[in-house]
């Protein structure tokens, strides 16, 4: 009793079948398909995303660091 037999999966198909229909259950899984190729597209892209503002960021930490570089000129009568 403490598993289900071909018996109980079948009466379940049937079930399915006629609550469902026999035509929309393929047109389900094909809409069920698409959902996931696009989340494993989002997926991809959320990855691909982050490597193109790097190079920027290197630049602008490039910058910084030759700014800090450079001794301030600090004129006592601007302060």
């Amino acid at each position: 009793m403490g598993s289900f037999s071909i018996w109980h999966w079948l009466i379940v198909l049937v079930i399915v079948l006629l609550l469902f229909g026999a035509n929309k259950i393929p047109r389900l899984m094909g809409d069920m398909a698409k959902g996931v190729k696009a989340f494993k597209k989002g997926l991809n892209e959320d990855d691909d995303a982050p490597a193109a503002p790097s190079a920027p960021a290197a630049d602008a930490q490039r910058i910084d660091s030759q700014a800090a570089a450079k001794p301030a000129d600090k004129d006592p009568a601007k302060h």
